[in-house]
C-alpha cells in the first residue's frame, strides 16, 4: 500500500491509479530565464525520487514535464539582453538539461515547450470562452470568471466569500490576498516587442496558467493520477489550472497533488544579497560531487524544509563512501566462501525501505533501514560472516535501492578515468621507489578532493 499527502484534500490517501499498473504524472518544469538554483533542483530532484519509487513498486510511468519558455520574465530578460525568445530560452534549456543528466535525474517522457502549443492554448480559451468563463477586454486580453467556478480556492485553502471576484490581475504570479480572475490570454503590448502571436481576441499570448494546462492534458488526457511542484505553485498557479481545466472538460482534472516545501540555506532563506545563493554549477566548482549535492537535496522529506549547507554536502558523501566500500568488499568474496547463509536480514531491510519509501516517500525513514543494515553486514564481514550467496543477494538489494536514490553510478566516467590515470602513475613511480612523484601525485588529488587508500587489493578512491 502506498499513502501520499495530497493537498487537495490535506491528508494522507491511498494511491490509487486511474488504470492499475498505470501513472500519469506531471511535474511542473523550469522557466527558463536562468540557470536553475539548488531550490528549484531540490523539487526535480522530488519529482526524480517519487518516479523512480512508483517503477521500483511495479507500475508503468508516464512522465510529462513542461518547459515554460513563454512568460513575463523570458520575454523581459530576452528584449533585454536583445535576443530573439527562441534562442533566449534555448541557451537555459539546454543547460537545464545538462543539470539533470549531471544529478542523475531521469528524463521525463516529453518536455513540451510552451511555444509549441499556442494554437491549442487557443482552442481551449476559445472554449472556456463559449461555455461563459470568460471575458475580453479592448486590448484584446481574456480573463477567466473565478465567480463562475463554483469550486475555486480549494487547493490553496481559500474562502471564496474573500475574493476580490470581478477584479482583474494580469500577472503571472501573485498572493492569494489577491485572488481575482486571472489571463488566459494577454493582449499585444509594445514592451513585448516581437513576441506575440494571432488569435480571435488579436495579437498577443497565452497567461502562464494556461500553457500547463493545455500541455498536460494534451499528453496525459483531460483526467490524470499526479500533478506535481513546489509550494509556491499551489497559489496562483495550480489553482488556475484546476479551475480552467474543470471548467473545460467538464471532468476531474487531476487526483493527487503532491507539493514539495522550500529549501533554507545555513537556516536562512536563499538569497543572491546574502551571498548564500548557489546554483549546481557553483558547487561543482567547490569540488563538491554530484552524488553528494543529490543525496543532499533527497535526504529530508519532501514535505519539510531542508537546510542546505555545505556540512551536509561532505555527510552525504561519507554516506555514500560508506555504500561504496560495502559494495567493493561484497564484490571481493569468492564464490567457495564459506559463512553466513541466512538471507533474512537483507530480506528485511528491503521490506523496510519500502514500506518507509510507501508512507508518503519518508526517505529519511527508508535511509534509516538502509544504513542500520549496512552497519550489521560490514560487521559480519568484519568477522568472515558472509558467504558468496549472502554477498550476491546484498548486493542486489543495494542495486535494487540505488534504483530509488540513484547515487552510486552517476555519469561521471571521465572524471574517473581521468582518476585511474593518475592513480596507476602512482603505482609506477611507487614501484620505481620514486616516493617524491608518487607523494605529488597524491597532493594533487588531495586538492580535488580524492583520498587515496591502499589495501591489499590495491590503491582504491573515494570522494573526501
Amino acid at each position: 500500500m502506498i499513502k501520499f499527502y495530497n493537498t487537495l484534500n490535506r491528508k494522507k490517501e491511498v494511491f490509487t491509479p486511474i488504470v492499475p499498473g498505470k501513472v500519469t504524472l506531471y511535474t511542473c518544469g523550469p522557466t527558463v530565464y536562468d540557470y536553475a538554483h539548488i531550490g528549484n533542483l531540490r523539487a526535480f530532484l522530488f519529482e526524480d525520487i517519487l518516479r523512480r519509487y512508483l517503477e521500483f513498486s511495479g507500475f508503468d510511468v508516464l512522465h510529462v514535464m513542461n518547459i515554460t519558455d513563454i512568460d513575463d520574465k523570458t520575454i523581459r530578460k530576452s528584449i533585454e539582453e536583445k535576443r530573439s525568445l527562441i534562442d533566449f530560452t534555448n541557451e537555459y534549456t539546454n543547460a537545464f538539461f545538462k543539470d539533470l543528466k549531471t544529478l542523475n535525474i531521469l528524463s521525463a517522457h516529453h518536455y513540451p515547450r510552451a511555444t509549441d502549443f499556442v494554437p491549442q492554448m487557443i482552442d481551449m480559451i476559445s472554449n472556456l470562452e463559449m461555455k461563459g468563463y470568460t471575458y475580453a477586454l479592448e486590448d484584446g486580453s481574456v480573463f477567466f470568471k473565478i465567480s463562475k467556478f463554483k469550486n475555486y480556492g480549494k487547493l490553496a485553502n481559500l474562502d471564496p466569500e474573500q475574493l476580490l471576484s470581478g477584479d482583474r490581475v494580469a500577472d503571472d504570479e501573485y498572493e492569494k490576498k489577491e485572488g481575482r480572475d486571472f489571463a488566459l490570454w494577454k493582449g499585444y503590448k509594445p514592451e513585448d516587442g516581437e513576441v506575440f502571436w494571432e488569435s480571435p481576441w488579436g495579437r498577443g499570448r497565452p497567461g502562464w496558467h494556461i500553457e500547463c494546462s493545455v500541455m498536460s492534458t494534451s499528453y496525459l488526457g483531460d483526467h490524470f493520477d499526479i500533478h506535481c511542484g513546489g509550494v509556491d505553485n499551489i497559489f496562483p498557479h495550480h489553482e488556475n489550472e484546476i479551475a480552467q481545466s474543470c471548467a473545460a472538460s467538464g471532468k476531474q482534472f487531476v487526483n493527487y497533488w503532491l507539493h514539495n516545501e522550500h529549501l533554507l540555506v545555513d537556516g536562512g532563506k536563499m538569497s543572491k544579497s546574502e551571498g548564500n545563493f548557489y546554483r549546481l554549477r557553483e558547487l561543482l566548482a567547490k569540488k563538491f560531487s554530484p552524488e553528494a549535492i543529490r543525496y543532499t537535496l533527497l535526504s529530508a522529506h519532501y514535505r519539510s524544509k531542508l537546510n542546505f549547507t555545505f556540512e551536509k554536502i561532505q555527510a552525504s558523501q561519507k554516506s555514500i563512501n560508506r555504500l561504496k566500500e560495502l559494495k567493493r568488499r561484497l564484490i571481493l568474496i569468492p564464490k567457495d566462501e564459506n559463512g553466513m547463509f541466512d538471507n533474512l536480514k537483507t530480506s528485511q531491510m528491503l521490506d523496510g525501505f519500502t514500506n518507509k519509501m510507501g508512507d508518503d516517500l519518508n526517505i529519511s525513514g527508508a535511509l534509516g533501514e538502509l544504513f542500520l543494515w549496512v552497519s550489521e553486514v560490514f560487521t559480519l564481514l568484519d568477522n568472515s560472516g558472509v558467504n558468496y550467496s549472502f554477498a550476491q543477494n546484498a548486493l542486489s538489494a543495494i542495486s535494487k535501492i540505488d534504483s530509488v536514490l540513484g547515487v552510486l553510478d552517476l555519469d561521471i566516467s571521465s572524471v574517473d578515468e581521468d582518476i585511474e590515470s593518475l592513480i596507476h602513475q602512482r603505482n609506477i613511480a611507487r614501484d620505481e621507489k620514486k616516493w617524491d612523484v608518487a607523494d605529488k601525485i597524491r597532493e594533487e588529488l588531495n586538492q580535488r578532493g580524492i583520498v587515496l587508500e591502499d589495501t591489499d587489493d590495491g590503491t582504491i578512491w573515494k570522494k573526501k
